[in-house]
């Protein structure tokens, strides 16, 4: 949910922060008061298309902040956030951005600098702003077949995951053969090329870690006449008169005779003794290491050439000796695909016939579990259209198979169909456009999509205009049902949504020192009567009024002990 919200600078907004709690918060004011506005900043929040007008005039910028609790480790917006590398800690995500007068915009999630692409996905998680003219996903024919299969998850995510697996090797293959369908002139390109650099690897001889093995040999190369000389002085040091051997030879004859008179010594001794003899036979072994040290001026240049051809090769075909043998594997394949080209193409389509056929069977199951809860849907809107007046109203979810055309969500189109008059044809969800029908269709999808979306917060932006009496009382029973399972923010001008409000807040627009300011207050029971009763009379609040308001109160107190 949306739990605080913080406006800096926007509009006619100098400075405003909002706490919204759980449930239905209706939103009232006169009009022209901002009610809109702040809707508007929401809207930028999550992403939607900024401008310089927007930043308060005489300010550098607008700055626009919200704090969401996600109530469950399973929200999408988890999904989403790891994408990018977003953390978050104790279920808390806060979105903000700045806009500048100069119409630039600074997106951050949680701290974190983002673009205004990832800031759009990821609010369109969190929040779905509805107003009576933005059709969004109920009214774009495209994502229907998503919230079909949302619906219906139980039985049609498992078929539809079914399905993909099979589509993804049907889609590889159809890339191999349009690989091998290419034109002649094309292939024979390809395969002088791949021919050329399988000739230039192959006659390199490369071996694993050769490299390596190189690079050790030159460092010893470069650096022969220092290790002949440390070598040499460390032969010299211990081999000769008066040098090591021959101290530590005096050490362990000393040893030797203290031992024979006092056998305690003997440790000593044979300790000196063993050094002796394993320094002798270091001494000998670098005596046969000065013998075989030479240095080979043409080794050094055989090296430098041979690396050179090996870089040279690191350049064209990978980084590693590994990655360049790996390449030559691949196109030594690839050659012998395009040398025998007609019986890999004969082998892919007697490949792609059988996957058309597992795709097929697999689409077919998908289609028979859409089918199955478009049922169950269609009777749901049903009920959720007779609440709102609206009986005798018919609702279709209508498929179009494409049985040639196989998609990644498979081999149909599906469209939700409504015909609001009896008499008249069934016609795209997407062509109605009366106001008032228009808001209480979108209120029953939402009604039922809500449950399904794991949005965490709804706002309604004057959804219930062209409506009245009883009409209105059920629209705003049905935003109280929208809210038991999601967050709902409401602008409105009815009484009956006021009046189901769970918190109610006002709106007013103040003139202080020349200019225009907004300000938004919580409603106490005793102004919330009063708001009402504008609302009801629109100019003067009279006992009538008063009393009215009270009943109303009172009738929408009992419908959500009801609910």
């Amino acid at each position: 949910m949306l739990s605080e919200l913080s406006i800096k600078n926007f509009a006619i907004i100098e400075s405003l922060s909002i706490s919204f709690q759980k449930g239905l918060t209706v939103l009232t004011g006169e009009t022209g008061a901002g009610k809109s506005i702040i809707i508007d900043a929401v809207h930028l929040l999550v992403g939607g298309r900024g401008s310089a007008e927007f930043v308060r005039h005489g300010e550098e910028k607008a700055e626009i902040e919200g704090l969401f609790f996600l109530d469950t480790n399973h929200h999408p917006c988890y999904s989403k956030v790891q994408d990018f590398g977003i953390d978050i800690e104790e279920g808390m995500i806060v979105l903000r951005r700045d806009i500048f007068k100069s119409g630039k915009s600074v997106c951050r999630i949680n701290g974190k600098l983002v673009t205004i692409a990832v800031l759009r996905e990821i609010g369109a998680t969190l929040i779905d702003i509805h107003g009576q003219h933005e059709h969004q996903e109920l009214m774009d024919e495209t994502k229907h077949i998503n919230l079909l299969d949302q619906f219906g998850a139980v039985e049609i995510l498992p078929a539809l995951l079914e399905y993909q697996n099979v589509y993804k090797s049907y889609e590889q293959t159809m890339k191999k053969l349009k690989s091998l369908s290419e034109n002649d002139q094309k292939m024979a390109h390809r395969l002088d090329l791949i021919l050329f650099q399988y000739e230039e690897i192959q006659n390199a001889q490369l071996k694993m870690n050769e490299d390596d093995e190189l690079f050790e040999e030159k460092r010893k190369l470069a650096n022969f006449e220092k290790i002949y000389e440390n070598i040499q002085s460390s032969y010299k040091a211990l081999q000769g008169d008066q040098k090591g051997l021959d101290w530590i030879g005096m050490v362990m004859d000393s040893l030797q005779s203290a031992a024979d008179i006092n056998p305690s010594y003997k440790e000593l001794y044979e300790t000196v003794s063993n050094c002796f003899y394993q320094l002798e036979d270091t001494a000998h072994t670098l005596r046969n290491e000065l013998d075989i040290l030479e240095f080979d001026p043409l080794r050094l240049n055989e090296i430098e050439e041979r690396l050179t051809e090996i870089n040279q090769l690191k350049r064209k075909y990978g980084s590693t000796i590994e990655e360049i043998l790996e390449y030559s594997s691949k196109i030594e394949e690839e050659i012998e695909t395009i040398q025998n080209k007609e019986h890999h193409m004969e082998q892919i389509e007697k490949e792609l016939t059988s996957l058309q056929k597992d795709l097929q069977i697999e689409a077919e199951n998908l289609s028979k579990a859409r089918k199955k809860w478009a049922k169950s849907l269609t009777k749901l809107i049903h009920n959720e259209l007779k609440d709102l007046y609206m009986d005798k109203t018919v609702f279709e979810v209508r498929f179009e198979e494409e049985t040639a055309n196989f998609t990644k969500k498979g081999n149909e189109k599906v469209e939700f169909y409504l015909s609001t008059n009896p008499g008249e044809p069934l016609k795209p969800l997407s062509k109605i456009a009366s106001g008032g029908e228009l808001s209480r269709i979108m209120l029953a999808l939402k009604s039922i999509f809500s449950k399904h979306q794991g949005i965490t917060s709804i706002i309604f932006d004057e959804v219930d205009t062209g409506v009245s009496g009883r009409v209105a009382q059920a629209i705003a029973e049905k935003i109280f049902k929208v809210a038991i399972n999601s967050q709902v923010l409401c602008i409105s001008h009815l009484p009956q949504v006021a009046a189901m409000a769970d918190t109610h807040l006002f709106i007013v627009k103040d003139v202080k020192k020349g200019r225009t300011k907004t300000s938004i207050t919580p409603l106490s029971d005793a102004n919330r009567i009063r708001e009402i009763g504008r609302m009801i009379s629109g100019v003067e609040y009279t006992e009538l009024t008063r009393q009215h308001a009270e009943e109303l109160l009172q009738m929408a107190k009992h419908s959500k002990s009801a609910t």
